[in-house]
């Protein structure tokens, strides 16, 4: 995966109003933490981190000033519910080698067998175990012909060399299910009962 270069600064104010203030100037508070360390923080341009964040799971070369270079990537990102722009950003700090614990994108291809099956997302990322310079973007599992019962364990999904699963290898990723046919409506099949009922009278 490629490594992304932002420049950041030391940040010495807090609270709301300094969060503000931060903000208004385009740019996003965040806090580097891991390796046992005192949590540093830092603000970070938006429109760099935005870019940046598009890539899950993204490497990224923090410059900080006065304080060196730390690689890092993203574990915890706060969003506006509203407007979407960045809040804060949470970041752990990692070192080339080391191995570390993230989740993925799990993609499908294919299309499952005839007769209006549906397919279910029972985890939509996969916690993998992967080299912190070398994180997947992402999975890809083919669904082709598969009927309704058919399930994808996390054991049957290929993985990347050097990437080893997180979690339970008969967890679950993927089922296929019959579609169902639609309920009727509330109050239909009382009113349908009630002219039965009335047409035996």
């Amino acid at each position: 995966m490629s490594e992304v270069k932002i420049s950041a600064q030391p940040r010495s104010e807090f609270g709301k109003g300094a969060a503000r203030r931060v903000r208004r100037a385009n740019l996003v508070p965040g806090v580097i933490y891991g390796h046992g360390q005192d949590p540093k923080h830092v603000t970070l341009p938006g429109h760099e981190l935005l870019l940046a964040l598009r890539t899950p799971n993204v490497l990224i070369s923090l410059d900080i000033e006065g304080a060196g270079t730390e690689l890092v990537i993203p574990k915890a990102v706060q969003r506006d519910p509203l407007k979407g722009f960045l809040e804060h950003v949470d970041l752990l700090a990692v070192k080339r080698g080391e191995k570390v614990t993230v989740e993925i994108v799990v993609s499908t291809e294919g299309e499952l067998a005839p007769g209006g099956n549906l397919l279910e997302h029972v985890l939509n990322t996969l916690p993998v175990e992967a080299e912190a310079t070398h994180i997947p973007d992402g999975v890809t599992v083919s669904v082709e012909g598969l009927e309704a019962g058919a399930s994808v364990l996390a054991k049957d999904i290929p993985l990347p060399k050097g990437t080893t699963l997180a979690v339970d290898e008969d967890a679950v990723v993927l089922q296929v299910v019959s579609a169902q046919a639609e309920a009727p409506a509330e109050g239909e099949g009382e009113a349908a009962e009630g002219e039965a009922a009335e047409a035996a009278e």
